[in-house]
């Protein structure tokens, strides 16, 4: 039974975008109180920020800010499960979900009811896909391929650290998120293994397509890199590490 559940979100300059994932997340806490009465802390890490952020912090009721100084996601990511084990350190691990999102997109207003509904039915960890919300700067041939080759159903192969979420215990047993510029979640989800782990198209986060990303081999990479190897001669569209991992099954 899940008893409490923890969001990170990592953040480094969001100022225009952070407000509308917040506005979603409490959209979503709210969904989730209506069903389950569940304790939620929504963790945003501002990771060298130097714009208004912070500020946009304080618009969701109850939401925390943890500021540091490391340019580097998956350490954020990391610092925000920390804050999240210290809230509810009187909690069975096990009955504590540790959810993620990016300050660049938008979550579903079922996206934690439906994270928590599969706990319930016994998952320790789902995997979920996301959906591009805007593909303003980048080539009709980029949403074209990207549209083409996407696999949006169960049992997909990605991971996408904004739409993540598993009990604080399989957290914990699989090392956390490793301090690395990108693929955190890839790694993290290939250390949890197979037991347990949902894939799941039922509850996709809308993310931003912008042509300057935050993270190194993040979504926003892997686009650009797909951009430039289409309007290359010659190049060969490749899927980044963090848009497939098929080393976990679904299991429903």
């Amino acid at each position: 039974m899940i008893e409490a559940v923890g969001v990170v979100v990592p953040a480094r300059d969001e100022e225009l975008l952070l407000p509308g994932c917040l506005e979603a997340l409490g959209r979503a806490r709210s969904a989730l109180w209506s069903r389950f009465p569940v304790r939620v802390h929504v963790v945003v890490v501002l990771d060298r920020c130097s714009d208004g952020s912070a500020d946009a912090v304080t618009r969701l009721p109850g939401a925390v800010a943890v500021s540091i100084d490391a340019g580097n996601v998956g350490r954020a990511r990391a610092v925000g499960a920390d804050r999240v084990t210290r809230l509810e350190h009187g909690t069975r691990p096990s009955r504590v979900w540790l959810a993620t999102t990016d300050a660049d997109s938008i979550v579903p207003e079922d996206w934690l009811e439906w994270q928590v509904e599969l706990a319930r039915s016994g998952a320790t960890a789902v995997v979920g896909t996301v959906a591009v919300a805007d593909w303003s700067g980048h080539q009709p041939e980029v949403r074209e391929h990207w549209t083409a080759s996407y696999v949006a159903q169960d049992r997909h192969p990605h991971v996408h650290g904004a739409n993540l979420g598993c009990t604080l215990e399989a957290y914990h047993r699989a090392g956390g998120f490793r301090p690395l510029s990108g693929d955190e979640d890839v790694a993290l989800v290939a250390a949890l293994g197979t037991h347990g782990v949902v894939r799941t198209a039922a509850i996709p986060v809308r993310t931003s397509s912008r042509v300057a990303p935050r993270a190194a081999g993040g979504f926003g990479d892997h686009l650009r890199r797909l951009e430039e190897s289409l309007t290359t001669p010659g190049g060969r569209p490749q899927l980044a590490a963090g848009a497939g991992c098929p080393n976990v099954e679904n299991l429903r």
